[in-house]
């Protein structure tokens, strides 16, 4: 008797036990935290008229490199599979490690494990994004599944988890998380507008409900892609812009006394004149413009436009390198005041150090490119770069 029922609890038993602390555990990630954990919080983001601000101080606060100031700019880096996961059996197979099978909650433990040697390099900002990017780099078809937003707008529990370890160990660490709600791979997938606006407003809540200080928003991940439904294309923009806007008013512990929210267009494009006017910070892309005069006249055209009015600018993705060189897109941003991001992505056959965007990903400074870029990085910024 003793043995069936050893064997019962060690089955269907342990089973079901294994499941309820599972749903158990997922539930109170939707609770909100009580006024003490709110406290707890240690890094604000702010914006003082072009500047970014961390802890109402300028970000690299009175740092210039060969003549270009420093001082105020958000620096970052394009990590947008930190909670990459496959939810389609038929493809995840692909995205094995060289060592072992896939495994969404070793990817999220090695972002977090390298986040301090970054931060280390100078690199204060990067971004997430609930929906990723392609881990292809670049690609036509994208039957993965990789959302943490259900097709009705729903949060899924099990990605937000991974979003939070991430976002409680930048806050820990003094740095500023650019959060993507939207990509165009996989936002098709929601089932309508009604949705759109749903996924929205729980992200939005999400984020209030923990109160985190150190996130500004980015709703679209390129929101021209026709791709999009039309709420988030760039006619109707505004709306999510404004709709997170006004759902955080009075819910966050900074200046602005709630998110900052902007959106962003394909490289080599900049803002329309609806965009510039609804966004707190204007989010430009490089892909596609090889020349560093084509990334400064980005910057000069955004604040030629009509409805801008003196936000802080800056690159969040750039395929663009050529570190060792006297000029390039990252040193031209910064030459305009303009905050630059580098997105990287495996080429071809190269191997697994490659590419921060490609999954599986080494989260490492393990490559030439990645190297080439902490190094001016630390230069530009004084940090330690050894």
């Amino acid at each position: 008797m003793a043995i069936c029922l050893a064997s019962l609890v060690s089955g269907p038993i342990q089973r079901y036990l294994d499941h309820m602390r599972y749903f158990l555990a997922m539930s109170l990630l939707f609770v909100p935290l009580s006024a003490d954990a709110e406290a707890t919080r240690h890094t604000v983001v702010s914006i003082h008229g072009e500047a970014f601000r961390i802890n109402d101080k300028p970000t690299y606060a009175g740092r210039s490199f060969n003549g270009m100031k420093i001082e105020g700019l958000l620096l970052n880096a394009r990590l947008v599979q930190g909670i990459f996961d496959d939810l389609n059996p038929e493809t995840r197979e692909q995205w094995k490690y060289p060592d072992g099978p896939w495994d969404a909650d070793r990817n999220t433990r090695e972002f977090c494990a390298a986040m301090p040697e970054w931060r280390r390099r100078g690199l204060i900002a990067f971004t997430i994004n609930l929906q990723g990017g392609s881990p292809q780099g670049y690609s036509k078809k994208q039957p993965w599944l990789n959302s943490a937003i259900a097709p009705d707008g729903s949060l899924r529990p099990e990605y937000m988890a991974r979003v939070e370890r991430i976002l409680d160990k930048a806050d820990q660490l003094g740095m500023v998380v650019i959060l993507g709600y939207f990509y165009f791979g996989q936002e098709p997938r929601l089932a309508d507008e009604a949705a759109v606006v749903k996924a929205t407003q729980n992200a939005t809540d999400w984020l209030l409900a923990r109160a985190y200080t150190n996130v500004v928003i980015e709703i679209a991940n390129e929101c021209n892609n026709i791709n999009y439904h039309e709420i988030i294309q760039p006619k109707r923009a505004a709306e999510l812009i404004e709709l997170v806007q006004a759902r955080s008013a009075g819910k966050v512990k900074s200046p602005a006394r709630r998110l900052l929210v902007s959106t962003s267009l394909t490289g080599g494009k900049v803002p329309t004149d609806a965009m510039a006017a609804a966004c707190d910070f204007l989010l430009l892309h490089g892909n596609g413009v090889k020349q560093p005069d084509g990334i400064r006249k980005m910057v000069d055209d955004t604040r030629k436009l009509n409805t801008y009015h003196g936000q802080p600018i800056l690159f969040n993705e750039d395929d663009h390198f050529a570190f060792d060189q006297p000029d390039n897109n990252f040193l031209a941003a910064v030459s305009r005041r303009a905050g630059w991001g580098y997105f990287d992505y495996r080429i071809g056959e190269e191997g697994f150090d490659e590419g921060y965007q490609s999954v599986p990903v080494n989260w490492g400074i393990s490559s030439a490119r990645k190297r080439g870029f902490f190094n001016l990085l630390s230069k530009l910024t004084g940090a330690d770069g050894n």
